[in-house]
């Protein structure tokens, strides 16, 4: 009974590591992404909004950026969840909103990706 315990468990453990996110390897996921927007202290909005703090934030709320309406109304607040749909279909999950971007698909890279972004505060500082 220990044994098919230990199994079971090394399973579980097994399912849960191949999911777990990698911010390191987010940050080479990032590079898609460095076209449009950018991350870090330094960041500046250029063809998308920054990213520092997006999870958590208002969707359409970065100061000086000029959204579609379609983003800013859409009543919608960045979490893990809302992130990991959109970015897998923009154009799909928000009708109307400018970014041209056909979706990163892979599950594994999405959640790399959340893992890099979320080592920004919303002051672009690491946390």
């Amino acid at each position: 009974m220990l044994r098919r315990s230990a199994i079971v468990a090394f399973s579980l453990l097994s399912t849960v590591a191949v999911h777990a996110q990698d911010a390191e390897a987010g940050k080479t996921v990032f590079n898609q992404c460095r076209a449009c927007h950018q991350v870090g202290e330094t960041a500046k909005n250029a063809v998308g909004p920054v990213l520092n703090g997006i999870i958590g934030r208002k969707a359409g709320s970065v100061e000086g950026y000029a959204y579609s309406e379609a983003n800013k109304t859409s009543g919608k607040t960045w979490d893990e969840a809302f992130f990991a749909t959109y970015i897998k279909d923009p154009k799909g999950v928000m009708p109307g909103n400018k970014m041209a971007y056909v979706g990163l698909k892979d599950e594994k890279k999405v959640a790399d990706l959340l893992a890099y972004l979320k080592t920004f505060g919303a002051d672009g500082k690491a946390k």
